[in-house]
């Protein structure tokens, strides 16, 4: 499995319409338990990085994941901008120089992209956060072995529903606290969203 520069742009591509078709679930989620402008800064910030993506011509992955770590860091509104910017800045440098990435590469820079969520964030696992999604899928790349495209939608889905049961202690949906529990956290809705896209990617190369 090979993934290249054209391919991590279709992840994009693929990503932008996935939100763009739940954006307004993606707000609701965020309406209770937020500023409910998650959908509405999703969407803006991937559209803007696909635009960007589609203008230019790319050699190798890590450039395609560094100008839309900057659209996106530039374009979504509120947390959700640093952190989805700082996920893919990571991730570009730990893969950078490479002509395209396996599962071995892809298993990095998702970890590598976990990291800085965590330090950007000052959050762990468990908070109800989107690192409740990018932890269990970060361990499901560790084992390119077993990997297969419909264990990685699995995995996310799995992590993204187990957040409506999480009480929040991170974010503005701390200020909740009980009140938080029965909702679904908006950041690891649409980190579900990427995830399904990167397992379309990589399942036409399966």
């Amino acid at each position: 499995m090979e993934l290249h520069a054209r391919d991590m742009v279709n992840w994009f591509e693929l990503a932008n319409e996935k939100i763009k078709q739940n954006k307004s679930y993606l707000t609701s989620l965020d309406q209770p338990i937020g500023d409910g402008d998650h959908g509405i800064n999703m969407a803006r910030g991937y559209q803007e990085a696909v635009n960007r993506l589609l203008a230019k011509e790319y050699s190798e992955p890590s450039e395609v994941l560094k100008d839309a770590s900057m659209a996106l860091l530039s374009k979504v509104g509120g947390a959700s901008g640093p952190l989805y910017g700082t996920a893919f800045l990571k991730m570009a440098m730990a893969v950078k120089g490479k002509d395209y990435l396996d599962l071995e590469s892809l298993s990095v820079g998702v970890k590598a992209a976990l990291d800085g969520l965590k330090q950007r964030g000052k959050s762990e696992t468990g908070e109800k956060t989107m690192i409740d999604v990018w932890s269990p899928v970060a361990t499901y790349f560790s084992n390119p072995s077993s990997f297969h495209s419909n264990g990685l939608v699995e995995t996310a889905r799995t992590a993204m529903e187990k957040t409506k049961d999480t009480m929040a202690t991170k974010g503005r949906a701390s200020y909740f606290k009980e009140k938080s529990i029965g909702h679904i956290d908006p950041g690891s809705a649409s980190s579900c969203y990427i995830f399904e896209a990167l397992a379309e990617v990589i399942g036409e190369k399966e």
